[in-house]
């Protein structure tokens, strides 16, 4: 088990650097701590041969100019708010508009565009593990009070991937974090994601508007292209009415919130355990030109996220489950990315 750094590059005179955790038998996780993004993460296909499974870039500038999220930490509050503000005590409170009249993953400056700071680095015999640290200050992005995050990632040599949130504000505010690397199990993108079958226990999804705010409202998966209860690829769901790709909200089993994706011809597989209420499939519907890690050119389709969350738009519907958090209360949440092989 081991933790190196390295420099990434500089931005606005501070430098951004790189953290690879590697276990005992080859797999590595990789982020930079500007957007705490997940650049890397190189998995064993039936073969054993380690391929990175997320979609990156080579350099910190490609991250700075591109807008689709690539592996970044997500905050204060993951997906669309609708009409970019809601209300708290009888006040309303504005937030950054910068989607279609709408507040997305925590407006133009969101946690995925700070420089995170490593507070702790921890190696073990089992496991390592490295601590990050930002100060959101009161009025960023709109948002009420200060608030103190800190999210750590760890790799075990279970070939798990820990990645654990904190945040206390010093005002009530909504904090809701996810992180958003996009998956592709076949291995340094040598194919795209239609493939990758998907099960998860999920009888519900939030309906959604016309631009993709929820309306409040729980639709039953049974007989649409959202049933993956019993598993089945991406592409047998979008062919069933879904020709565009999926973006959407699905709500989990709390008995049994286990995420499963397996590409079959590399062998690859991965389970993701949450404690949230509800994850977001989204299947990369606008990826188109970008150069990603190893020069391969980004297209429609190629990564998958799975972005664990409180329910989108919680704060404005107030039977969801609350996603504000009260002053000096502690939110907190988990998920896991087991990394296995089919044989």
């Amino acid at each position: 088990m081991d933790v190196k750094r390295k420099p990434f590059g500089e931005m606005d005179g501070h430098e951004v650097d790189s953290y690879t955790l590697l276990n005992d038998s080859g797999m590595e996780l990789t982020f930079i701590t500007y957007g705490g993004a997940i650049t890397n993460i190189l998995a064993p296909d039936r073969e054993g041969k380690c391929e990175n499974v997320v979609l990156g870039f080579d350099t910190l500038q490609q991250y700075v100019e591109h807008e689709h999220y690539y592996g970044a930490l997500i905050g204060r509050v993951a997906g669309r708010i609708g009409g970019a503000g809601y209300s708290s005590n009888g006040k309303r409170v504005e937030l950054t508009v910068n989607e279609s009249g709408n507040h997305l993953h925590g407006g133009d400056k969101g946690f995925n565009r700070v420089i995170w700071t490593v507070e702790e680095v921890t190696v073990g015999r089992d496991e390592v593990s490295v601590r990050l640290f930002h100060l959101s200050s009161d009025g960023e992005e709109g948002y009420p009070g200060n608030v103190k995050v800190d999210v750590t990632y760890t790799l075990t040599n279970e070939n798990e991937i820990m990645i654990t949130y904190r945040a206390v504000p010093d005002r009530d505010t909504p904090i809701n974090m996810t992180s958003h690397s996009y998956f592709n199990l076949s291995g340094d993108y040598k194919g795209d994601i239609l493939s990758h079958r998907l099960k998860m226990d999920a009888k519900e999804i939030l309906e959604l508007s016309g631009d993709n705010v929820p309306t409040g409202k729980l639709i039953p998966v049974k007989g649409t292209p959202f049933d993956f209860r019993e598993g089945r690829t991406i592409l047998d769901g979008m062919k069933s009415g879904l020709e565009e790709g999926y973006d959407h909200a699905f709500v989990l089993n709390n008995e049994d919130g286990v995420i499963s994706l397996s590409h079959e011809k590399s062998g690859r597989g991965m389970t993701v355990e949450t404690d949230q209420e509800s994850v977001v499939l989204y299947t990369g519907n606008h990826l188109t030109g970008e150069l990603l890690t190893g020069g391969v050119t980004g297209r429609n389709h190629l990564g998958l996220c799975l972005e664990t969350q409180g329910y989108p738009d919680a704060i404005n519907h107030p039977h969801f489950p609350s996603v504000l958090v009260k002053k000096g209360e502690e939110y907190s949440a988990s998920t896991t990315y087991r990394f296995f092989v089919e044989e």
